[in-house]
C-alpha cells in the first residue's frame, strides 16, 4: 500500500481523537523503515539524531538539511511523519509561515514549532512573539489547505526553567493561537503531566520519554495521547558503536563486536 500525503495527513490526524499511541523518532532512512516494519503507526523525526548523522551538533542544521531530511523519511516509508521543525528556522512570524510551508512540501503530516531562542541568556522567545510564531504556522497550513497537524512546544523545562505555571500558561496561549497538539518536553512527575493534559484538553498532548521510567500504559492513564523518545533511539545507537569502537581503539579487543544484530537479518528486513 502506498498512502499519498493527504491520505497519511488524514490518517494521523485520526490518530490524535482517541487512545495513546507511540510515535518513535528514527534519525535515517534505514531506522525509519524498521520502525515501519514493526507495526508503529506514525514517526517522528529527531534534530537531534539526525545531525548527529550528518556530523554537526543538535540545532546546528540548515533548512536546506531539515527539508531534504523529511522528504526522504517521507518517501521512504508509508506512515504520518512529524517533523521536529526546531523553531522554525527563523525567528520573526513570516519567516516561520514561509518555512513551515517549504516544510509542508515535503510530504509531513505534522511538525512542531519550538519557543526556545538557543540563548542561554533568554532561552524563551517573549510570550506575545512567541504566540505570533504559532499564529503564523497555522496561517501558513491554513493558506496552503495541506492538513499538517500543527505542533506548538514549550521548551521551559528543558532550558532550566522548571516552572509548570508558565509551561501550561503557555501550552493555552499556543492551543488558543491554533496548534493542534501540545508538547512540553522536559516533564516527568505524573502530577506535572497530568496538569498539563488537564489544562489543555480537550486536545492531545505529546509526552517525551527519554530514558527509562513511565510505560505506555501508565502515561495512557494519565490522559497522554502520543509519546514521542525524542533523540534517545539515537543515543541508543551511538552508545553500542561508541563503546564497541573504543575497545578496538583502547584495548585492542574486539568483543563488543559481539552484540551486533545479524547482518542477514538486517539484509531480510530491507530487502522488501
Amino acid at each position: 500500500m502506498t498512502r499519498s500525503a493527504a491520505e497519511k495527513r488524514t490518517a494521523f490526524h485520526k490518530l490524535h481523537e482517541s487512545g495513546c499511541f507511540v510515535i518513535p523518532n528514527p534519525w535515517d532512512v534505514g531506522s525509519a523503515k524498521a520502525l515501519q516494519g514493526m507495526g508503529f503507526k506514525a514517526l517522528a523525526s529527531t534534530s537531534a539524531g539526525f545531525a548527529w548523522s550528518i556530523g554537526k551538533a543538535d540545532n546546528r542544521i540548515t533548512l536546506d538539511d531539515i527539508c531534504g531530511h523529511l522528504s526522504d523519511l517521507c518517501g521512504a516509508v508509508d506512515l504520518p511523519v512529524n517533523a521536529d521543525f526546531e523553531n522554525g528556522f527563523a525567528v520573526e512570524p513570516d519567516g516561520v509561515a514561509a518555512n513551515v510551508s517549504r516544510a509542508a512540501a515535503t510530504g509531513v503530516a505534522g511538525l512542531s514549532i519550538e519557543d526556545s531562542t538557543g540563548d542561554k541568556a533568554k532561552p524563551l522567545y517573549d510570550k506575545t512573539l512567541a504566540v505570533e510564531r504559532i499564529r503564523a504556522a497555522r496561517r501558513a497550513i491554513d493558506a496552503d489547505k495541506s492538513n499538517v497537524l500543527l505542533v506548538g512546544r514549550c521548551e521551559a523545562f528543558l532550558w532550566g526553567m522548571p516552572d509548570l505555571k508558565l509551561t501550561i500558561d503557555r501550552l493555552q496561549a499556543y492551543a488558543e493561537a491554533g496548534a493542534d497538539c501540545l508538547y512540553a518536553p522536559g516533564l516527568k512527575s505524573k502530577e506535572d503531566i497530568a496538569a498539563a493534559v488537564k489544562a489543555i484538553a480537550p486536545k492531545p498532548f505529546n509526552l517525551l520519554i527519554g530514558s527509562p521510567g513511565l510505560s505506555v500504559a501508565e502515561a495512557a492513564d494519565l490522559g497522554v495521547r502520543r509519546i514521542s523518545v525524542g533523540g534517545a533511539l539515537a543515543r541508543t545507537a551511538w552508545g553500542g558503536f561508541l563503546r564497541a569502537a573504543k575497545e578496538i581503539a583502547e584495548q585492542g579487543s574486539f568483543a563488543g563486536l559481539g552484540t551486533g544484530h545479524p547482518g542477514g537479518e538486517l539484509n531480510k528486513m530491507f530487502s522488501s
